[in-house]
């Protein structure tokens, strides 16, 4: 992972919403509107915030039909916590 793939997921995920809707989807896969049912936004912010989060890769978005349901990309989760390990040793 190179400096402007960790930039971006540290900037992604530097902001109080985003990591809101992080720990929501940690439990379970979820999709845009089971989101919206637990946070306080509007769908054109969520969409927004979802954008960077998947941009960042650190979210991945699958289309079913209708809905987008949201997960976290496990394997990039794994590279900022051994980055995270590396850093502290």
């Amino acid at each position: 992972m190179n400096i402007n793939d960790k930039e971006k997921i540290f900037k992604a995920l530097g902001d109080k919403n985003r990591l809101m809707i992080m720990d929501l989807i940690s439990k379970d896969e979820l999709s845009a509107g089971k989101i919206l049912e637990q946070v306080n936004m509007g769908q054109s912010t969520l969409s927004h915030h979802m954008k960077i989060l998947c941009d960042s890769g650190i979210v991945n978005a699958r289309k079913d039909s209708r809905w987008v349901y949201y997960t976290i990309n496990a394997e990039v989760a794994a590279e900022i916590s051994s980055i995270i390990s590396e850093w502290i040793r």
